[in-house]
Formats: C-alpha cells, sequence, structure tokens
C-alpha cells in the first residue's frame, strides 16, 4: 500500500476526482478520505465493492445456519431429504 497516494483529503477528492476515480479503477486499491485529519470514508471500484458485498452475504448464511445449529433449529441430512422428496410426490392441484 502507498499512503501517500491511499490516503486523499477531501479538498484533494474534490479539485481531482477524475484522476482518483481512475486510480482507484486502475490499481484496485482503496482510497480513504479524510476530513480535518480523520478518515470518513473510503471510495472503491465498483467490482472490488460488489465481490465485498457478496462476501458478506455469504458470511451472513454462514453465521445465520451456525445459529440455527447452536439453537437446535436442524435436521439430519436423511430428515431433511426425506422431507423434501415428501414435497416432490405430493400431486399438483
Amino acid at each position: 500500500m502507498n499512503s501517500k497516494e491511499d490516503i486523499r483529503p477531501i479538498s484533494y477528492i474534490k479539485a481531482n476526482a477524475a484522476e482518483i476515480l481512475s486510480q482507484v479503477n486502475e490499481t484496485r486499491r482503496p482510497v480513504y478520505v479524510t476530513q480535518n485529519g480523520e478518515a470518513k470514508a473510503v471510495l472503491v471500484d465498483t467490482e472490488s465493492y460488489d465481490k465485498m458485498k457478496k462476501a458478506i452475504s455469504l458470511l451472513k448464511l454462514l453465521a445465520q445456519g451456525e445459529q440455527d445449529i447452536i439453537s437446535g433449529r436442524d435436521l439430519p441430512q436423511e430428515d431433511f431429504f426425506a422431507e423434501l422428496d415428501k414435497g416432490f410426490d405430493q400431486p399438483k392441484p
């Protein structure tokens, strides 16, 4: 990480928005935006953002599954598939 390029004050972002967007898209590294010397935001390219959203969604599903197991809201595999098969055997109205 090149701190000098990846941490920018908001005034620089305002004056050089096109350059910063180009940098973020080319390097795939986030740019940290500061205001009054404090980090306030992070700019990322859309591809990296989409990947992060997908990863977070997957982690949420894993956490929910873990909670279900801890809370006893799970079935043995054989029971699950037996219940699933019953649904397929039902005649359609």
